[in-house]
């Protein structure tokens, strides 16, 4: 129980920043689950971090023109974005980039996604394009308080709901490479 707290503590303590530098890469993946990861990866990839743009996970019901509305989507958006459907998890997520990644030959990838869904996503993405060099970067969910995070009940239920799938995905992607 004291090594599961003290892990549980050094992962959220370990939590990625928002980088304060606009990496640059051939492409963007954005992870659906929060208009903030949209919007913020919308905005990189108008300031032209990357050459391509993949929004992985979207539902099927949603148009590209539906999205590009909500995240007020610019004009690199119609030729240059595309939209994931095949995702359901972050392990979805990482399989349907790899092969997106493999169709245009990336070789670095921003992944944007929240700051404390970001170690897994790493590490799925990690085993399932080990050639494919990942620039991390996390963005502040909203509504979700990670600097007082053991004072907000919910706050510290989804972490540590994020850690336990963070302790599975390790096992998952250790026994996949066995």
């Amino acid at each position: 129980a004291l090594a599961y707290l003290l892990g549980f503590v050094l992962f959220v303590s370990l939590l990625p920043a928002t980088p304060k530098r606009v990496p640059e890469a051939d492409a963007i993946v954005v992870l659906t689950g929060g208009g903030t990861r949209l919007d913020r990866a919308e905005q990189l990839f108008e300031q032209g971090a990357g050459r391509r743009l993949l929004v992985s996970g979207v539902d099927p019901a949603t148009t590209k023109q539906t999205l590009k509305r909500l995240i007020h989507g610019g004009p690199r958006f119609d030729c240059c974005a595309d939209l994931g459907y095949a995702a359901e998890d972050t392990h979805g997520n990482a399989v349907e980039t790899a092969g997106w990644v493999r169709r245009h030959g990336f070789r670095r990838l921003i992944l944007v996604t929240a700051r404390y869904h970001m170690p897994r996503a790493l590490r799925e993405f990690s085993a399932a394009m080990p050639d494919v060099k990942l620039l991390p970067y996390a963005v502040e969910q909203d509504r979700i308080d990670l600097g007082d995070w053991w004072q907000h009940p919910r706050t510290a239920l989804l972490l540590h709901l994020e850690y336990v799938k963070y302790l599975a995905s390790i096992i998952t992607t250790v026994l996949a490479r066995a």
